[in-house]
């Protein structure tokens, strides 16, 4: 009975702030179906390492030690980019190459970011954290941030996560302020086109990490391992390999990661002025890539015969597939005839391959 009164005396109004935070991640996983293997143990998780003396904090930092740290090289995002390359195809990108140019404007928004977050104040080294989050990619801010040594590391982890899971709700009215009703409308051409040979397949990963390693060398663990996944499903002799990587791996990796996390969600370290700070920072990063995909494919049009929809410039942050169903969706919207799908996941993949390539960069440049 005295140790139940000590726990009770040992509880504090920042604990109880992070489990209504918790809750919330929770609710969001549930009730609005956001990214629930990821936002469902996040959410969990912060409410177990913010119970008075909890016996959840030794094992959530001994995988935080072994999963994440840079000590170990953050193996579970690593390990994570296998399932997510082994989801992606290619194909509509190989078809139409001109598409990664929305993936690198969809970028800027980290650059811009960066420069902000040091007039903020930030270290050069937290700020370069923070414009990551403007990726849309998980496991890239929490590779960039650890290799840094960020201080705000779990703020920079649920703004990143946070970010990708809202895609639904946060792009949707950039997209509509930057385009017309005529511009949401435009039909692009769905034809396939040439057929991509799966000789092309199976070498695109190969060439990719290639060329990636020789001009950022410190992007190659990431794109590697995410070229990796995509040699697995492309080279046709692994299929059950492939398979198990993009559902039972991705899975279950997601979900310890998701709880792994909240090491990093103590009301201590987390419950700071800086961390709104850095979620503001990140959303506005958010809004810049979005905001600057969809000016570079208006800009295209000044220029070309083939209209493009502006929209797909939107689908060039790394939310994948999140934020080219958005696209697709909002063009059946205002089109029942307009399918963007095969675009907007083009644009998507160059996005992927776009933000570990900037992260990469960003870790020459600042590390």
């Amino acid at each position: 009975m005295e140790v139940l009164l000590e726990n009770f005396a040992d509880l504090t109004w920042q604990q109880a702030v992070m489990w209504l935070i918790g809750g919330a991640l929770i609710f969001l996983a549930i009730k609005k179906e956001m990214e629930p293997t990821l936002l469902l143990p996040m959410g969990f998780g912060a409410i177990l390492v913010n119970l008075p003396n909890s016996g959840a904090n030794h094992v959530i930092d001994t995988l935080f030690k072994f999963g994440i740290s840079n000590d170990f090289g953050e193996l579970m995002p690593l390990i994570l980019f296998i399932g997510i390359g082994a989801m992606i195809d290619f194909a509509p990108l190989l078809t139409n190459p001109k598409l990664m140019i929305f993936g690198a404007a969809a970028q800027f928004g980290i650059f811009f970011t960066l420069c902000l977050a040091s007039l903020c104040g930030f270290e050069l080294k937290d700020a370069a954290s923070i414009g990551i989050i403007g990726a849309a990619d998980g496991p890239t801010a929490i590779a960039v941030s650890m290799e840094l040594g960020s201080k705000y590391v779990g703020a920079i982890m649920v703004a990143a996560y946070s970010y990708m899971a809202l895609v639904p709700l946060v792009q949707p009215p950039i997209i509509k302020l930057c385009t017309t009703k005529a511009e949401r409308k435009i039909r692009m051409d769905n034809s396939a086109g040439k057929p991509v040979s799966r000789l092309t397949k199976i070498l695109f990963p190969i060439v990719v990490t290639v060329i990636v390693g020789l001009v950022a060398p410190d992007a190659v663990a990431l794109i590697g391992f995410l070229m990796f996944g995509n040699l697995i499903r492309e080279c046709g002799v692994l299929n059950s390999l492939s398979e198990t990587a993009q559902k039972v791996l991705a899975n279950l990796i997601t979900l310890f990661l998701g709880i792994t996390i909240a090491a990093r969600m103590k009301a201590e370290d987390f419950l700071r002025w800086e961390t709104l700070l850095i979620i503001g920072l990140g959303l506005f990063a958010f809004i810049f890539d979005t905001f600057a995909g969809v000016m570079i494919a208006k800009f295209m049009n000044m220029f070309s015969k083939k209209k493009i929809n502006p929209m797909i410039g939107a689908a060039g942050i790394s939310a994948f597939p999140m934020s080219a169903r958005v696209v697709h969706k909002m063009g059946l919207e205002e089109d029942n005839q307009n399918f963007l799908l095969m675009h907007s996941i083009g644009v998507n993949v160059s996005g992927q391959i776009a933000s570990v390539i900037a992260g990469g960069l960003i870790l020459a440049l600042v590390g």
